[in-house]
C-alpha cells in the first residue's frame, strides 16, 4: 500500500498548515500538496499528503474519510498514479479541428 494520499472535497479556504495538523494526529506527515488553480492561484480543493509510514496512511484513511471539515465531508483514499497524457492538445494529429455541427458534411457557402 502506497502512503501518498488523494484527499478531495475539501473547501477553497483550506491551508496546508490545517491539514498538516489535521493529518499529523494519525502520524508523521512528510508532505502536504494543496491543488491550486495556475491563474488565480486559489485551491482546486482537494490535496495530496505524503504519510511517513503504511500504518499511518492506513490509520488516516479510516480515520478522516467522512470527517467533516469546514461543514464538508473530506474523502480520503489511496492516491492513483498520474494518466500518461500525450503532449500537446486534443488534436495533436489533425491539422485542423472538425467542426461537431456539420459532422463532416460538406456546407456551403452564403453569399450575402
Amino acid at each position: 500500500m502506497e502512503t501518498k494520499l488523494y484527499v478531495g472535497n475539501l473547501s477553497y479556504a483550506t491551508t496546508e498548515d490545517e491539514l498538516r495538523a489535521l493529518f499529523s494526529e494519525a502520524g508523521e506527515v512528510s508532505s502536504v500538496e494543496l491543488i491550486k488553480d495556475r491563474d488565480t492561484g486559489s485551491s482546486k480543493g482537494f490535496a495530496f499528503i505524503e504519510m511517513g509510514s503504511q500504518s499511518a496512511a492506513e490509520k488516516a484513511i479510516s480515520t478522516f474519510n467522512g470527517y467533516s471539515l469546514a461543514n464538508r465531508e473530506i474523502k480520503v483514499n489511496i492516491a492513483r498514479p498520474r494518466e500518461a497524457r500525450p503532449p500537446g492538445g486534443w488534436y495533436t494529429d489533425s491539422p485542423r479541428r472538425p467542426n461537431p455541427r456539420n459532422r463532416g458534411r460538406r456546407t456551403k457557402t452564403r453569399r450575402y
